[in-house]
């Protein structure tokens, strides 16, 4: 069964419930999502991307994952 930006934003909602979220997408395989969380104050990229990765809980993982592809970009707020 393929993902949804909706189930997506909930995975990153539940992990980072004060960030301001933004996920899109449609065709069940391809996404892009901006996170920006106070949580990446101080850490580089590769760890911000990382922390978004482990809120996808699996999604991603190999080629039997649910989500393709994800366009990120994470950041903390200015």
């Amino acid at each position: 069964m393929p993902i949804t930006a909706r189930e997506i934003e909930r995975l990153l909602r539940d992990a980072f419930p004060k960030g301001q979220i933004t996920v899109e997408g449609d065709d069940g395989a391809h996404f892009a999502a901006q996170v920006i969380d106070e949580s990446f104050r101080g850490m580089n990229r590769v760890q911000q991307q990382r922390a978004v990765y482990a809120a996808l809980k699996g999604k991603m993982d190999g080629s039997h994952g649910e989500l393709h592809a994800l366009a990120l970009t994470t950041k903390a707020p200015d």
